[in-house]
């Protein structure tokens, strides 16, 4: 009988080391429609919620539960507009007002620069998040890019200047039924042994007297150590991108999703929130960024029934 068994433990995702950052650099697609193409927010936990099925599976037109994490998403503010030019070159232009640029501690006269839309390639704007107002603690402002759509460089800064300097809510970003990708970086678990990093199997226990660990490092040649052997190292505290997450609404209604003794390890949703369908990377607090779908799908406005909190 001819036995087939795959490799033990997967070879994607190396190097399989800590996060350089909290707030993760995101790939953006090329879309020609005038919009902004992602936000970031805060995990706050998981819930059930129940609605109409209306995918083509054997449930479809009926009522069903399913899970559902909860990211709140305060308002971030819009300070600045970049450019890349060719070369590797950029070119920044920060909203005049003397109190945003004294809370980023940006020199106003070295970053003020007039944006050429001719030699620009991309257009991207300059956020920074207010975890000050929700109740995770954080207080410090964490800033990034969002790149916005567009036909072409000149339509896309005329339409970064008319968000500059303003507030941004998840509400005029994304829309309910809308498909995102979640950018975050995943819980951290310390350095661990191969068995548990790997799912290499356990050892018999007359194997060196030892069950978890590797049967084999490797062939007898090349006489050296590849690095594909599973071994022990860094778990988790990975950066992942997880495609095509339904957001099942955007709301304000602070009521219907807060528990009454707030959710465990982060408390009360004090902004608007976002429920997305299933689970993302992450502990509660956790930074997440969400962008447009890559792989674009039909969008379909969910028909929510109840949403469960205790």
């Amino acid at each position: 009988m001819d036995i087939r068994k795959p490799k033990k433990g997967s070879r994607a995702f190396r190097p399989r080391k800590r996060a350089a950052s909290q707030v993760p650099r995101v790939f953006w697609p090329p879309v020609e429609e005038k919009r902004i193409l992602g936000f970031a927010g805060y995990k706050v936990g998981m819930t059930q919620i129940s609605f109409v099925d209306d995918t083509n599976s054997p449930s479809k037109g009926q009522e069903v539960i399913t899970a559902a994490t909860v990211i709140e998403v305060p308002p971030m503010f819009v300070y600045g507009i970049r450019a890349y030019m060719s070369k590797n070159k950029s070119c920044d232009f920060l909203v005049d007002d003397d109190k945003v640029i004294k809370v980023l501690k940006i020199k106003k006269k070295k970053a003020q620069k007039e944006i050429d839309s001719a030699s620009a390639e991309d257009i991207r704007l300059l956020v920074y998040a207010l975890p000050g107002k929700t109740t995770i603690g954080k207080k410090h402002i964490e800033k990034m890019e969002i790149a916005v759509g567009g036909k072409d460089s000149s339509e896309k800064l005329e339409f970064a200047k008319s968000l500059l300097g303003k507030e941004l809510k998840a509400s005029e970003v994304f829309k309910a039924g809308e498909y995102v990708d979640i950018i975050a970086v995943t819980k951290g678990k310390g350095w661990q042994g191969p068995v548990k990093r790997f799912g290499v199997s356990l050892q018999r226990r007359k194997a060196t007297g030892k069950k978890r660990h590797v049967g084999t490092l490797g062939p007898f040649h090349p006489g050296y150590l590849m690095y594909t052997a599973p071994q022990a190292g860094q778990t988790g505290y990975h950066k992942r991108t997880e495609l095509n997450k339904r957001i099942f609404s955007i709301d304000e209604n602070l009521d219907a999703i807060n528990p009454s003794s707030g959710f465990p390890q982060y408390g009360f949703v004090k902004n608007q929130y976002i429920l997305v369908k299933g689970s993302i990377p992450g502990p509660s607090k956790r930074m997440v960024r969400l962008r447009v779908s890559t792989r674009g799908k039909e969008v379909k406005e969910p028909v929510l029934k109840n949403v469960f909190t205790e």
